[in-house]
């Protein structure tokens, strides 16, 4: 028998073999460096293939062309079927206490290490070269890296999802994907196929609410929340299981922009979440989330008016508070987007000891999925080897060969059990770190089925309606109305009013008004066409159920914290003659509580203050945009003010903010410009007590008195309340 090793320490030196690793991939900088092919042949010349004579043919002899465009035809690798457009980050979690009472985890019990993360954001619908500003799920995928090995917590930011099944994810892909005949539109729901599927699919109702909303469009990755959708398991080392939902809560709050700024955005800026995760990055504005958990004991499993097992449910937070127990820095930005974000592959199905899984249906589907979709995207199974993939920690089995392996395995030994190699690598006891799987009493007959506890499809989607604030509301039946106005089938349309109808009559009254068209009388419960063959239609009819909590706090947005202006961007429109002083006691105060400043002018360069110093410029007006600011300030001075209340796409900057509720502050000495604006009717007409602060409007005279009026507006992210309903898209 082989003798077995000791359970490594982590704190004691081990062989070099056995070292956790160095997260820092091979990498290369050919900086100073001459140029050579693959194989390190030195090359003399890389701007002329070899030809016979200088005006002759192409010789293939030439190596140096063929391992050149040989490469270049291979440089491109599947995209992903879901969840193409996306981008990444390196950072670090810390947990803030043991929680050795729930999991045997290491990473979340041990307060001294900071374990190494790869995050990846991203839309679903889209394709690779997509808008950032898609009304969408966004993915929100965390790669632990973990002195256990790796755990992949791939989610979204939103708790629930359309369907309960698996097997109905290719249908619902196939669906908001672009249609066959035309493959028209591109990342976007507004479209037959997808509301047809969502009109049948009465489970469906509660996602929809949520990808209805504002949570589809938001202000940035930094500021949006992370779910991990499903109920896990966490097991302690007793064996006592508990069930447990994972959740990310943005330390910035939870922000989004309006509809038609996104669709602004769209034009302007399609990489505007890209970018700004990159540059947040850079200047050192670190994006922070804290992870929480809700821990439900496994005796109070079915304690609760909804299935902890149905993927379209959440765990309100009034039942089940989340726990905050640890935070998530992301500090570094890749060094090549395609080694490291592109052939990132995250798999639910990486756990480690600790953490397991349950019973649900769409869960257990996603276990099969993500490898079965690696092998073909990253050609094979050992995707796991490229260095973003590897765990820190060494691997030792007996999987050998296959297509791009990089490890060179010793010895003659490739099966277990052996004798031959000393019966190495050993099994490990449960002791020593080995995962085994929670003993879960199983006892059932195989039946293609739907439990009953699913059938409840509009308690909480009721439940979130009621939740969100007014301008919320009118966002969401906004966004109904847009959606199913992209419609050409009436039918489907009528369909979806039934849908509507079942979650809120008032809003589907508000939707019906907007298509011209009339709420089905008495509609009964939505037919399910998604029906075994030979079942009885009643068994999954839809259940009535009113749900005993009716208000959530936590669900809606107008609730997130809003104390800080902390990475925000801030546009000053400003031009030659500009009042420097009062100008720079703005700038500088903005900057003090962690805004970014980007001077705004008619030209590039610089431009002068009033006594004459030079003051750089990030834009010119026909370059930038209010849609790409989260405010806009307008310093004084007499020649600047002029030049810009002359200036078109000044005024239209300032409309533009306006109309998208943002936070807007002007130098009292820069009247002159916002009186040419649509909204300055709504500014006071006496001006007389030179400060004031009406609907996000900052007007003083007095510079450090406007910075702290203007530095609390802007902390407010938006003033809904200037929208008037239906009347300022949004």
């Amino acid at each position: 028998m082989a003798k077995r090793k000791a359970q490594q320490d982590p704190s004691v030196e081990q062989p070099e073999n056995d070292k956790i690793r160095n997260l820092e991939p091979f990498t290369e900088d050919s900086a100073n460096e001459l140029m050579n092919t693959n194989t390190g042949v030195r090359i003399n010349d890389d701007q002329n293939s070899l030809k016979a004579g200088d005006r002759g043919a192409t010789l293939l002899e030439d190596f140096i062309l063929r391992e050149k465009i040989t490469h270049f035809d291979h440089e491109r690798i599947p995209e992903r079927v879901v969840h193409a457009r996306g981008s990444g980050a390196h950072g670090v979690f810390k947990v803030y206490e043991p929680l050795a009472e729930f999991t045997k985890a290491q990473f979340l019990n041990d307060t001294s290490i900071e374990t190494p993360v790869f995050v990846r954001f991203s839309t679903v619908a889209g394709s690779r070269g997509s808008t950032d500003l898609a009304r969408d799920v966004r993915g929100f995928a965390v790669k632990f890296y973990t002195q256990e090995g790796n755990f992949d917590l791939v989610g979204n930011n939103m708790p629930v999802f359309f369907i309960q099944d698996a097997i109905k994810f290719p249908d619902l892909v196939h669906a908001v994907k672009p249609e066959p005949d035309n493959e028209i539109p591109q990342a976007a729901s507004a479209h037959d196929t997808f509301w047809d599927f969502i009109s049948v699919m009465p489970e469906s109702a509660h996602m929809i609410m949520w990808l209805m909303s504002d949570r589809a469009i938001p202000r940035s990755y930094r500021m949006m929340e992370g779910f991990g959708v499903h109920t896990f398991r966490l097991i302690n080392d007793k064996g006592v299981s508990s069930f447990v939902k994972f959740h990310w809560k943005p330390l910035l709050g939870v922000h989004s922009v309006a509809w038609d700024e996104a669709q602004n955005i769209s034009g302007k800026d399609p990489d505007f979440h890209r970018r700004d995760l990159w540059d947040a990055i850079e200047s050192g504005n670190f994006p922070e989330w804290e992870l929480g958990l809700q821990i439900v004991p496994e005796e109070d499993e079915f304690k609760f008016e909804f299935d902890l097992l149905d993927p379209t449910k959440i765990i309100p937070e009034e039942l089940v508070p989340v726990r905050r127990v640890g935070k998530l820095t992301l500090n570094r930005n890749p060094e090549n987007f395609f080694a490291e974000t592109e052939q990132s592959a995250f798999h639910i199905g990486h756990v480690v000891p600790g953490i397991d899984f349950t019973n649900d249906p769409l869960l257990q589907g996603r276990l099969f999925s993500y490898t079965d979709t690696q092998l073909i995207r990253l050609g094979g199974p050992n995707f796991q080897e490229i260095p973003i993939n590897r765990p820190i920690v060494p691997v030792h089995n007996n999987q050998r060969d296959g297509y791009m392996r990089q490890t060179i395995n010793k010895g003659k030994v490739s099966y277990g059990p052996n004798s031959l190699g000393d019966g190495f690598p050993l099994q490990a006891k449960v002791s020593e770190g080995g995962y085994a799987s929670y003993p879960e009493r199983i006892d059932a007959r195989k039946v293609r089925a739907r439990s009953k506890s699913f059938l409840d499809h509009f308690s909480q989607a009721r439940l979130f309606f009621n939740s969100q604030s007014e301008p919320e509301k009118n966002h969401l039946i906004e966004a109904f109305s847009f959606e199913l106005g992209k419609v050409q089938s009436v039918e489907v349309r009528k369909r979806m009013l039934g849908i509507l109808s079942m979650v809120d009559k008032g809003l589907a009254s508000e939707v019906a008004f907007a298509l011209r068209l009339s709420i089905p009388q008495d509609p009964e419960l939505p037919m399910n066409r998604s029906v075994p063959a030979d079942a009885d239609p009643a068994d999954y009819d839809p259940i009535v159920v009113e749900g005993s909590l009716t208000m959530s706090p936590a669900l809606s947005m107008a609730n997130s914290p809003k104390d800080s202006i902390k990475s925000r961007k801030i546009a000053f429109l400003a031009a030659d003659g500009v009042d420097g002083a009062s100008f720079m006691t703005v700038k500088t105060a903005l900057e003090g509580a962690g805004a970014m400043v980007e001077i705004i002018a008619p030209r590039l360069n610089f431009i002068l203050s009033e006594t004459s110093e030079e003051i750089p410029v990030n834009h010119s007006f026909l370059t930038a945009a209010s849609v790409l600011y989260d405010a806009v300030y307008v310093p004084g001075g007499t020649n600047s003010v002029a030049t810009v209340e002359a200036e078109a796409n000044a005024v239209h900057f300032l409309n533009e903010a306006f109309k998208h509720c943002k936070a807007i502050a002007a130098d009292a000495g820069a009247m002159q410009v916002l009186e040419s604006t649509y909204f300055s009717k709504k500014l006071p007409e006496d001006f007389s007590d030179k400060s004031v602060l009406i609907n996000g409007v900052v007007i003083s005279d007095d510079a450090k008195n406007l910075a702290r009026q203007f530095i609390m507006a802007i902390a407010q992210h938006r003033f809904w309340e200037r929208e008037t309903q239906r009347r300022i898209p949004a």
